[in-house]
């Protein structure tokens, strides 16, 4: 009785690219990890607080208060139209939180994780990329608060509400391309978490979330929308409050541009550093 010969071994194939390819792919093979990581985050995010997921209401909240009186009562800034001053900085709020909490996390997120990250392999851009469903869920409490707020004040959407999913994921492509690189420049240099809030917090005072960007002057219009949070903040009142916020379509091409370019930047970047993440966290 003859036995059959040994399956012969598979192919080594050496090609240009093939392993970026089978990364992309891997992210895909990976997916119940990236499941898991994020379900953990979000089983901690408000574990051993006192009021819970409140925070999610509590935060925003706040904060379109402070900016109401004292951009809308003191400084006496113009809303949208016939908007209210309160909805018009609350549907600007929206996407800001949104991009600051993703780019907050997903900065630290790899160093969260060293103890994973040096014992097991797996695409690491997974890690960064679980920290948007915690966001993602906050962003979904503060629409309750954004809805009580247009009951409240009469403010009726019209059909450009549909559209408005479409600014939600734009707000998060324009967060993942800085939170790549800023993931990947945490591991090696440690002391730039404090920079992080930092610019987070700058950016929330010179992106028009709490006043309307029709006060910038047209000749500053364009130069002011290389800020990608512009085009995505006006995206969003367009959507929430129609005709008295309309979309400046140029200044909304230059974030878009903008977006894409971070995305490709931050990918390259998160790419190029990922190889040695386990020897230097």
């Amino acid at each position: 009785m003859t036995s059959s010969p040994p399956d012969s071994p598979r192919p080594l194939i050496l090609e240009a690219g093939r392993a970026d390819l089978q990364y992309w792919r891997d992210l895909w093979r990976y997916r119940e990890l990236f499941l898991i990581l994020a379900w953990r985050d979000v089983a901690v995010r408000y574990k051993q607080t006192v009021i819970g997921i409140a925070w999610a209401f509590v935060r925003p909240f706040m904060t379109m208060v402070v900016f109401t009186v004292v951009f809308g009562k003191i400084a006496k800034l113009p809303s949208d139209g016939a908007a209210p001053y309160a909805v018009m900085v609350f549907a600007g709020l929206l996407p800001w939180t949104l991009f600051a909490s993703i780019l907050s996390d997903a900065s630290t997120s790899i160093v969260g994780n060293a103890n994973l990250i040096s014992k097991v392999y797996f695409p690491r851009l997974i890690v960064p990329l679980s920290t948007v469903l915690v966001a993602l869920i906050d962003f979904l409490v503060s629409l309750v608060i954004l809805a009580g707020l247009m009951i409240w004040y009469g403010v009726v959407p019209g059909w450009q509400i549909l559209l408005l999913p479409i600014f939600v994921m734009l707000a998060v492509l324009c967060s993942i391309g800085p939170a790549m690189w800023a993931a990947a420049v945490l591991v090696k240099y440690r002391d730039f978490r404090f920079i992080v809030p930092f610019v987070t917090q700058i950016g929330l005072y010179i992106s028009p979330v709490g006043f309307s960007g029709k006060i910038v002057p047209e000749q500053w219009s364009m130069l002011y929308s290389l800020n990608p949070m512009v085009g995505i903040i006006d995206g969003f009142r367009w959507c929430i409050l129609g005709g008295n916020s309309p979309l400046d379509g140029q200044g909304f091409a230059v974030s878009i541009g903008m977006i894409a370019l971070l995305l490709w930047w931050g990918a390259r970047s998160f790419r190029r550093s990922e190889r040695a993440f386990a020897d230097v966290i």
